[in-house]
């Protein structure tokens, strides 16, 4: 990859910059998908600096921001068995978020925070990680499987009120 990137543990002292991230890649993502008033209630509950500030304070999860320079181009989202929201397996590691700003997709910046994902992952000696996807973003689905990750389950996810159904999908990390 020709940039240069680095992944930055978010602090609460971050929690504004996580917030307009999160966001705005959401919000890129998916707006254009979702009926208004449930996308704009999932958003401000989702991404509010209380439910933020909870989760990077919970000892179960962590925040990276992936920077080029000083500048943030991504950010993704892991949980331990405690805070993960569905399989809570002690030998897994939950891939929640990963998020890459618009201007930078396309440029490989997603499959290096995989690779930071798996890595870390790995480091911590879990068997696999998991993740879950919105079963009709099949470019995301794409690309998960062209990078070993298979679906396993299904799960029902809510923008507002608004029931949509994600894959559960997983990378075993003892073949890699």
């Amino acid at each position: 990859m020709p940039i240069q990137l680095q992944i930055e543990l978010c602090q609460l002292r971050d929690i504004e910059e996580l917030i307009s991230i999160s966001k705005t890649t959401f919000s890129n993502a998916f707006k254009d998908q979702n009926n208004p008033e449930d996308f704009a209630t999932y958003l401000n509950k989702a991404f509010s600096k209380e439910t933020l500030s909870r989760e990077v304070s919970h000892p179960h999860t962590s925040f990276y921001f992936v920077k080029q320079g000083d500048t943030i181009v991504g950010y993704f989202k892991l949980n331990d068995y405690k805070a993960q929201t569905d399989v809570r397996d002690k030998n897994t590691l939950e891939l929640e978020r990963i998020y890459v700003v618009q201007h930078y997709q396309g440029k490989g910046v997603g499959a290096w925070m995989l690779e930071q994902a798996k890595r870390l992952a790995k480091k911590e000696k879990k068997h696999y990680l998991w993740l879950g996807v919105w079963e009709k973003n099949t470019s995301a689905i794409q690309f998960y499987e062209a990078h070993g990750f298979a679906k396993f389950d299904m799960h029902p996810y809510y923008i507002g009120q608004d029931k949509q159904m994600d894959w559960l999908m997983r990378l075993d990390l003892s073949t890699l």
